[in-house]
């Protein structure tokens, strides 16, 4: 086995709950504002905060909406997105996160799925809500302030909670995010309250967290990014968090410089706007030293180019939600360009054949398997997915193919269910996407393999230009002078959006669906 063990020094293995965890940053800070709503400008100080915490956690489960049953969170953020999810953790609960755009469908699913039998949201989303849980039994629906139809939120604070109730840190799923994996449609991810804290303490240490940084914090909190590196790191280890209830780059630069950020955490379509909007030259970002991709790959020549229109550090990191979510961080004090960055402490990799299970040296392509204390529990109720993803031994494969350097920093090449197979050669569809956002009248693109008789596949194109557009004939020049004759593009189509996830990845299939209407 060639194990590719990280060089920073382990942490020792926390014996706190995630909110023990949380509150330990808070209590020598009481006073000062740790929580702000970025668009009504509303303040919460560390005490405030808790004493919220504690409150509707009491009063949860004072209402029996806690022991043996899961709470469901569907709601953009915002300071009560914390205290919610605090307060079910400290009660010893179990919170499903649900994306606040979800149609009834998915919403249905999602709370059929964790068997979740009270649903928090805002007005805004109540009817959709309500639709989705229409013919589910017994789903209490429950809004974050007023709306005709629904229990205010505000009823369930009562008598302080003033101690963690027991869990198993290990076994107890505290949080259910969904996620597609490396396969399927979305399952449950089980993450455990030693999942979470671990991965606080571990990003933390990676990424040299510093006492005070302020972030605007626009990523996702249902989404596990947004949820372990923006919410739960920043008020564990001594940050601010500015909420944002979702991305808008005025209001987001705006915060950035109003509150002296130092650093952006970001995933790529926002790197392309600060490699390429006209609106960033309307801030002063000078203080920013280090702009922080994940979730999705980011080729370096747009790396690059946010490191040189902002004058600072592009850094990225790689984590799944499996993974609580993070194993890799590239750090300030040692940039690599393009890399996916080093292994957090605790965390051990592989990089492993797909075909025959043989492990690959450093320099070569294979799948990264990664072990450590981040790694879920398992999938909630689906056993064989379980059984794919994670191997007797304790790994887990990722489903993205990768290189470690000698130096152990890793890249990675794409995922393996989205190479592009042409005549026999393998085409990731990343470096293709990496080539062309950096053509200078190319805004995004997304590629994939279309079938074809002689070839297998063939890679296309879809592209959002600037105005004036290039031609196809343009773009398809512009890539033969760039890449190899195996990863030119056969078709290219216009488009006013890649579909994206809400974390940043490209949803590859809503394109081959177009294809094949």
């Amino acid at each position: 086995m060639n194990l590719y063990k990280t060089t920073a020094k382990d942490l020792p293995i926390s014996k706190l709950s995630v909110t023990e965890r949380v509150f330990a940053g808070l209590t020598d800070r009481l006073d000062d504002v740790v929580l702000i709503d970025g668009v009504d400008s509303r303040k919460f100080t560390a005490k405030n905060f808790i004493d919220q915490v504690k409150r509707l956690a009491g009063g949860l489960l004072e209402a029996g909406h806690i022991k043996g049953k899961t709470v469901a969170l569907m709601a953009p953020n915002s300071p009560e997105y914390c205290i919610i999810f605090h307060a079910v953790a400290w009660a010893g609960g179990t919170i499903t996160t649900l994306n606040p755009t979800y149609t009834s469908s998915e919403i249905h699913h999602q709370l059929k799925d964790s068997s979740a039998d009270f649903l928090i949201t805002i007005p805004e989303t109540l009817n959709i809500a309500q639709n989705g849980a229409a013919s589910l039994n017994n789903v209490e629906i429950c809004v974050i302030g007023e709306a005709v139809g629904a229990h205010s939120l505000s009823q369930f604070f009562g008598k302080a909670l003033e101690l963690q109730v027991p869990v198993d840190l290990d076994r107890h799923s505290m949080v259910l995010p969904y996620s597609s994996g490396t396969t399927g449609l979305p399952k449950g991810v089980c993450l455990s309250h030693r999942n979470l804290v671990m991965n606080i303490d571990q990003v933390a240490t990676a990424a040299e967290f510093k006492r005070g940084e302020t972030t605007a914090a626009f990523l996702p909190f249902f989404h596990i990014y947004g949820m372990t590196v923006l919410m739960n790191m920043h008020l564990a280890c001594g940050g601010i968090l500015v909420t944002m209830p979702r991305f808008d780059l005025d209001l987001f630069l705006r915060i950035c410089q109003d509150y002296g950020s130092r650093r952006m955490w970001i995933v790529p379509p926002v790197a392309l706007a600060l490699a390429k909007h006209p609106l960033i030259d309307s801030y002063d970002l000078s203080q920013i030293d280090q702009v922080f991709s994940g979730a999705a790959p980011m080729g370096r020549k747009l790396s690059d180019a946010v490191a040189t229109r902002l004058n600072c550090a592009m850094l990225q990191g790689f984590g799944m939600t499996e993974l609580a979510p993070v194993s890799h961080v590239t750090p300030l004090s040692s940039p690599r360009s393009g890399a996916s960055g080093l292994a957090v402490p605790n965390t051990r990799c592989r990089i492993v054949n797909p075909d025959n299970g043989e492990d690959m040296a450093p320099g070569e392509e294979g799948e990264l398997w990664i072990k450590g204390p981040q790694v879920m529990i398992g999938y909630l109720n689906n056993e064989k997915a379980t059984t794919d993803t994670l191997t007797p031994g304790g790994w887990l494969k990722t489903g993205d193919v990768a290189i470690i350097d000698e130096d152990g920093y890793m890249f990675i090449v794409d995922r393996l269910k989205e190479l592009i197979k042409y005549k026999g050669f393998q085409v990731a569809p990343a470096e293709l996407e990496s080539a062309l956002v950096a053509h200078p009248k190319i805004q995004d693109a997304a590629v994939i393999g279309k079938l074809d008789e002689e070839a297998g596949e063939v890679p296309v194109a879809f592209i959002v230009a600037l105005d004036p557009a290039p031609s196809e004939a343009d773009i398809k020049a512009f890539i033969a002078g760039t890449l190899s004759h195996y990863k030119q593009l056969h078709y290219v189509y216009f488009v006013d959006e890649i579909p994206k996830s809400p974390s940043g990845k490209i949803l590859r299939r809503l394109l081959r669906q177009g294809l094949s209407k």
